[in-house]
């Protein structure tokens, strides 16, 4: 596994459940990240997201007030959000292909499945850091491009326009 220098980054943990806050906290600081904030409800949550400007989300899928799918579409707003493009890792107790689908959907960078492992968390995050995903603009979506590598000999009806062009925009 890559080894990846989280000390700088600043995350946002937001999860009704405080023993789950208490155990992602503690992971997020045993892989060398120094500032964790939470929040206990999607409210709380994108208030501290507009004002701690987090680099990295984490966020629960039910929660009281709204949800994680509501917080992530909120987040996503190019013209009202703090910062667009930050990665969101979802978590959740649901893994049916149809909540996956409405996680991408509404701009989840990267999808997990409670109950979570170490090496799990890590390997989002890190994959966030490292492989940071081109962004995408299009027909009421804005969030990270599904595809995670260009096929140029892709030849089907969903092909882009070019291909070879990169996305409008990177995630910082």
């Amino acid at each position: 596994m890559i080894k990846v220098d989280l000390s700088q980054l600043r995350f946002l943990v937001v999860e009704d459940n405080a023993h789950m806050r208490r155990v992602i906290r503690t992971l997020i600081h045993s892989f060398g990240a120094r500032e964790v904030t939470e929040a206990e409800d999607g409210a709380a949550g994108l208030e501290l997201f507009q004002t701690t400007s987090p680099d990295i989300v984490i966020t629960d899928w039910y929660m009281p007030i709204f949800g994680g799918i509501e917080l992530t579409r909120m987040m996503r707003q190019p013209e009202s959000s703090a910062n667009p493009t930050v990665p969101i890792i979802m978590l959740t107790g649901h893994s049916e292909k149809r909540k996956v689908m409405e996680a991408r959907d509404v701009g989840v960078t990267e999808f997990l499945c409670k109950p979570i492992s170490a090496n799990a968390l890590y390997a989002r995050v890190a994959n966030c850091v490292v492989n940071p995903r081109n962004f995408i603009k299009a027909n009421g979506f804005y969030g990270p491009d599904r595809r995670r590598f260009a096929n140029p000999l892709y030849k089907g009806s969903e092909r882009r326009a070019n291909d070879a062009e990169p996305a409008q925009k990177k995630a910082s």
